[in-house]
């Protein structure tokens, strides 16, 4: 009886088999440790307007000075606070508070006059500076911790989209820039002329 069954199922058991070793190497597959990349990351220099955070991908920023003495010029827009003399470079310098209508935080009465940093942007057709209260930081930050900004908060007079996204760091939010998308194309040609 025993042989009957073994001789009437050959194929059966056949089958049995090559659909184990057919399913052994994708159980391996499975239980084996994935091909895991690197999550990737983006280093950020990080710094304040107000009271809050941004950000701006290393890669834009080509140095970080303290702020030389700048000369007014007639006719710019109201964020451009004049030009100065970055390593022999003329460049426009910018704040970013009054680009954005964002209120300066508040310094003490008593406080001597603060140093500021200019962070200096390179883009393509221009450089400009970037007037920043505090030193900047550094940060390394995984992508997947920079979620996409709703486009709620986005500029209505700025065609771009500038901001890149929101990045949390130990429950603070990180407001991530794109500089390049900061100036319309009429402010551009304004500055490269």
């Amino acid at each position: 009886m025993a042989q009957a069954k073994k001789g009437a199922n050959p194929q059966t058991e056949a089958e049995v088999n090559n659909t184990e070793q057919a399913s052994a190497p994708a159980d391996n597959r499975e239980s084996s440790p994935k091909n895991t990349r690197p999550e990737e990351m983006v280093h950020l220099v990080v710094f304040k307007l107000g009271t809050e955070s941004y950000g701006i991908k290393i890669e834009q920023v080509k140095e970080v000075t303290v702020t030389p003495t700048i000369t007014r010029m007639p006719r710019t827009p109201h964020f451009i606070k004049g030009v100065a003399n970055i390593r022999g470079d003329i460049i426009a310098i910018m704040n970013l508070e009054e680009r954005f209508g964002i209120r300066p935080a508040p310094v003490p009465e008593n406080e001597p006059v603060r140093t500021t940093y200019t962070l200096v942007i390179e883009a393509k057709d221009y450089s400009i500076g970037v007037v920043v209260q505090e030193v900047p930081q550094s940060l390394n930050i995984a992508m997947s911790k920079i979620d996409k900004a709703p486009s709620f908060l986005q500029d209505v007079s700025i065609n771009e989209n500038y901001i890149e996204g929101i990045a949390k760091v130990n429950n603070q939010l990180i407001v991530v820039l794109d500089m390049f998308k900061i100036l319309t194309h009429d402010e551009i040609k304004q500055l490269v002329s």
